[in-house]
């Protein structure tokens, strides 16, 4: 589960593989993240962070009021967080990627 509290963001999950939290922060953070950890198994997690303007989900209030802007929402980074929570760190790097390239594209022909 992943949403928008009025003290920020939470990522809980119960059970699940690093692979699955590589997955939620690359959809968080719309970069891709790789597992380099090599850590096996099935982990309880529980991450709380203040987001980055335009940062996923605007958090709502109780009263289904729009929270405050993150600006005014304090805490950690979501990479802080990851460190001081979990015990992981997010490094960024370049590496190769795989691409899809379309050449060319042609409507199909009417039978």
């Amino acid at each position: 589960m992943m949403g928008g509290r009025p003290e920020g963001m939470i990522l809980q999950a119960t059970a699940v593989k690093v692979s699955d939290l590589v997955a939620a922060l690359s959809r968080q953070l719309d970069r891709t993240v790789i597992d380099k950890t090599g850590l096996q198994g099935l982990y309880d997690i529980k991450l709380q962070w203040a987001p980055d303007i335009g940062q996923g989900p605007r958090p709502i209030g109780p009263t289904g009021e729009s929270a405050p802007p993150p600006s005014e929402i304090s805490g950690p980074t979501i990479f802080t967080a990851l460190q001081e929570q979990l015990g992981l760190r997010l490094v960024s790097a370049k590496g190769p990627v795989e691409v899809i390239v379309i050449d060319s594209i042609q409507k199909p022909a009417l039978n």
